[in-house]
């Protein structure tokens, strides 16, 4: 091989080592797009303390009696939007709507581990109150719910636009890099569903721009038989979806 050819597979190489690092060092900046400032729905708005020392900033409304729901959102969204809809969709539930690390003014920054160790803290504290606790998990928040339902005694599940696996989402983004390799944040969802057993619903987009319809359907497929249903809902996209009355229908259905 000459020189010049040797030089140029040197830059080559160079250069895709320098993509590959630069990917590995703002992954997170790829997968989390915290809404800053305020809740745009500052009613509820609490700061819940944990036994490890943690603060979680959480909208919440609370309602006596056996039942909560638990609400862990997608990766740009302020989940205070959804106190209104949920509060007329689900009266007889208190709500407990997490804000990430690093979201709306919450202490931290996200990451998987911190999700999922937040949402396991809430759960344990909603639940010294409410004994039947369902779980909501839409996008990036179905990987949370999903873990929690393995981990925790959920009564219901609920996942809206899910995926199967963020590595498989980012390897079929990134095709040229080894993005198994690369993240930290994996987000495995189909290594926990087989090991959930509370009843579970998933709301698919038809027309889902964002979560490609194979990784819903390959996450749907890692479900114990009997264990999870499937509704796809007809004309929507993965951010328009819950401007639809069916939506609500089906959220009600699951929950």
């Amino acid at each position: 091989m000459s020189r010049v050819a040797l030089g140029l597979a040197g830059t080559v190489l160079t250069l895709y080592g320098l993509a590959c690092g630069l990917l590995f060092v703002f992954q997170r900046s790829l997968i989390y797009l915290p809404p800053q400032g305020a809740p745009a729905v500052g009613e509820g708005l609490t700061r819940l303390g944990t036994p490890a020392g943690d603060e979680l900033q959480v909208t919440v409304r609370r309602v006596p009696g056996p039942k909560a729901l638990l609400y862990f959102g997608g990766n740009g969204e302020d989940v205070s939007w959804n106190l209104p809809e949920l509060t007329r969709a689900f009266p007889d539930h208190a709500l407990f709507l997490l804000h990430y690390r690093g979201y709306n003014g919450t202490p931290g920054s996200p990451s998987e581990a911190a999700l999922h160790a937040d949402a396991a803290a809430l759960f344990d504290l909603v639940r010294a109150d409410h004994p039947e606790i369902a779980v909501i998990g839409r996008s990036l928040g179905s990987g949370v719910a999903v873990r929690l339902a393995v981990e925790r005694p959920v009564t219901r599940l609920v996942l809206v636009t899910p995926y199967d696996s963020l590595v498989k989402l980012g390897a079929e983004q990134f095709p040229f890099f080894p993005v198994s390799w690369l993240m930290r944040d994996r987000f495995e969802s189909d290594r926990y569903a087989p090991r959930v057993t509370a009843p579970t619903l998933l709301i698919v987009a038809e027309r889902d721009e964002v979560i490609p319809r194979a990784s819903s359907d390959r996450l749907f497929a890692r479900f114990a038989p009997g264990v999870a249903r499937r509704v796809v809902l007809p004309g929507v996209g993965h951010n328009s979806i819950s401007a639809r009355g069916e939506y609500w229908e089906a959220l009600r259905g699951g929950v």
